[in-house]
């Protein structure tokens, strides 16, 4: 059996308790706008999961290309983070906005109450500050919008797993993903952080990269075309950041090589299989159709040989 069993850390990390029916659930909009069908969606489902789905006030504003302005997203998501009732903030979608307000996030209140925070892509911003300003353990899962694919799809599946058993995740490398090539061998463990590879560049020379030494990181996309993704791999190895990692857990690269001569795959084998590391592709975990949420802020086990991520719960 694996052994998630952690050492005891510096800066004790913060696990929100898991959700039970009945508790109250916030959604808000940190990044970009969503359309009002689709929080109808998340709320259909969170009240079958026997959830109290809590929409804030400016869930369905729209700021250009924003969910809102930068102070109504960070109004709406400290409220959520400050208040006893909400027992879990679920980010409707991702998009673009949330490296605009996470210098505001009330990490006091965050402090005084846990609560678990789910969502990807641009939401990493948010787990990446979270982590690094409060030792927060997060879920990189579907945005509460993804719901719209019913409460029987792998994607809403594993959101409940993470957010109400306070249970280990199992995640396969799946050979179907485009992403399954890229391994070398052998087994890291460490505490799982990262995500989006788009925002995990952009967050180097801020305050909120974390120290990613002996961790297991996670990295996925969506839309970048092949030599984007060396740029942001190569900007990571020349940084000296994937110089301290443990290993590599290779999520899903998802519409990133259509009409160009070379595939993601090769780009992330070319990049990472010579660090050196334990690297394992094909993890459903991203932007796919269906797609896998998983625990950040806590103990990982990467067996490339097993094909297997195993990650300790966010939730107590």
């Amino acid at each position: 059996m694996t052994d998630l069993a952690a050492p005891a850390p510096t800066t004790p990390t913060l696990h929100p308790d898991r959700l039970r029916p009945g508790d109250t659930v916030a959604l808000v909009s940190p990044s970009g706008p969503v359309p009002a069908e689709r929080v109808e969606a998340a709320v259909s489902v969170l009240t079958g999961w026997g959830l109290r789905p809590h929409v804030y006030p400016h869930v369905l504003a729209r700021h250009g290309y924003l969910g809102g302005t930068d102070e109504q997203r960070l109004d709406d998501l400290n409220a959520a983070l400050s208040d006893h009732r909400m027992r879990a903030v679920l980010c409707t979608r991702g998009g673009y906005g949330a490296q605009r307000i996470v210098d505001g996030l009330d990490l006091d209140a965050v402090r005084r109450d846990p609560k678990l925070v789910l969502g990807f892509s641009d939401i990493t911003s948010l787990h990446l500050a979270l982590w690094q300003g409060a030792r927060l353990a997060t879920v990189h899962g579907p945005v509460a919008a993804q719901f719209d694919k019913g409460p029987d799809s792998l994607t809403a599946r594993g959101a409940r797993h993470a957010l109400m058993t306070g249970e280990p995740v199992l995640v396969e490398a799946d050979p179907a993903e485009d992403t399954h090539p890229v391994r070398t061998s052998g087994r890291a463990e460490g505490v799982l952080l990262g995500g989006n590879l788009s925002l995990l560049a952009s967050t180097l020379g801020t305050p909120h990269l974390p120290d990613l030494t002996g961790a297991v990181l996670l990295l996925e996309d969506v839309g970048e075309v092949p030599y984007r993704v060396d740029r942001m791999l190569t900007h990571l190895r020349r940084s000296g950041v994937l110089d301290r990692v443990a290993g590599i857990a290779v999520g899903q690269f998802t519409d990133c090589a259509d009409g160009w001569p070379v595939s993601v795959a090769d780009v992330l084998a070319e990049r990472l299989t010579g660090l050196g590391l334990p690297v394992l592709g094909g993890l459903p975990i991203g932007h796919g159709a269906q797609h896998t949420a998983v625990p950040l802020g806590t103990r990982a086990v990467l067996d490339v040989d097993a094909g297997t991520l195993t990650v300790a719960a966010a939730a107590a």
